[in-house]
């Protein structure tokens, strides 16, 4: 299980201007739909948008607490 400020402050580790938005999909807190806004995807394409995100969550993906994730990555004018 991994808390949505846990899981926020990965990401900004990364990206440090992200709104990070979670939402627990199952009530078990390991199967997350995460929404990221940052400008640093800008300029990148979706499979390298996940890589970021997947690049921040790597110690709690290994560790199990989080088991699944369904992405949004956008920029912060919405593309």
């Amino acid at each position: 299980m991994i808390s949505p400020d846990v899981l926020t402050d990965y990401v900004r580790k990364v990206m440090a201007d992200a709104k990070v938005t979670v939402t627990d999909r199952t009530g078990t807190s390991d199967h997350l739909n995460v929404r990221v806004v940052s400008d640093a995807f800008k300029g990148k394409t979706l499979l390298d948008r996940h890589r970021l995100i997947y690049q921040a969550l790597d110690e709690p993906l290994k560790d199990g607490r989080i088991h699944a994730l369904e992405l949004t990555a956008e920029t912060t004018d919405g593309a």
